[in-house]
């Protein structure tokens, strides 16, 4: 996650463009209230010279429910109940769960699904790129697994979502079909053990 500014002329103007993407992050997190969207996620290691690509649908709905349903390369499922956070992988039909403070905290779920933005995190806006605004949150707590996030808008609609963790391995979620507030069924937010699933509790 990013900085910086130029002259004096552009400044004033610029410094209101960036000061646009923090609000427009803080709109999101009062305004949106649920949604759903499709996302591809590109993880790249710290040198820059592995990357990773998945992708699934992504769907939340405040306070503290969201649900990742990952399709490719690997079917991998993580819902957040609003006490628990579950996560299914599919092919070793294994389950882990944790409490939900424990597994949330200063994460970039927090950020969507959450609702102490300003509490978790120090909001700081960057300068535009790749056709978005984008505005950087870091966690307060020091001994998080993630150095930073960023957040880029396109206009008012949350366009991406780029991780930097604690080794400097970045982690960005591209989203697409983004429709806020849709409806979203109460069902989604549930989650069932599969049968003769190993079950690990964190």
């Amino acid at each position: 996650m990013n900085k910086l500014l130029a002259a004096v002329l552009i400044a004033g103007a610029s410094f209101a463009a960036r000061a646009d993407a923090v609000d427009t992050l803080k709109e999101f997190v009062h305004d949106v209230k649920t949604g759903r969207a499709a996302f591809t996620q590109t993880v790249t290691s710290p040198d820059g010279a592995k990357k990773k690509t998945s992708s699934g649908t992504f769907e939340f709905s405040r306070p503290n429910r969201f649900r990742f349903a990952y399709a490719k390369p690997f079917a991998q499922l993580i819902v957040a109940d609003g006490q628990k956070v579950w996560i299914h992988d599919t092919d070793l039909n294994q389950v882990s769960s944790r409490k939900l403070n424990q597994a949330l905290g200063a994460t970039p779920a927090a950020l969507l699904a959450g609702g102490s933005l300003e509490k978790d995190f120090d909001l700081a806006s960057l300068p535009a790129k790749d056709g978005l605004e984008w505005a950087q949150a870091t966690p307060k707590s020091k001994d998080g697994a993630f150095q930073s996030v960023r957040v880029g808008f396109r206009g008012k609609e949350l366009a991406a979502i780029e991780i930097t963790d604690g080794f400097g391995q970045r982690s960005l979620l591209q989203f697409s079909q983004m429709v806020a507030n849709a409806p979203v069924a109460p069902e989604r937010f549930k989650f069932t053990v599969p049968a003769g699933a190993d079950v690990i509790e964190q």
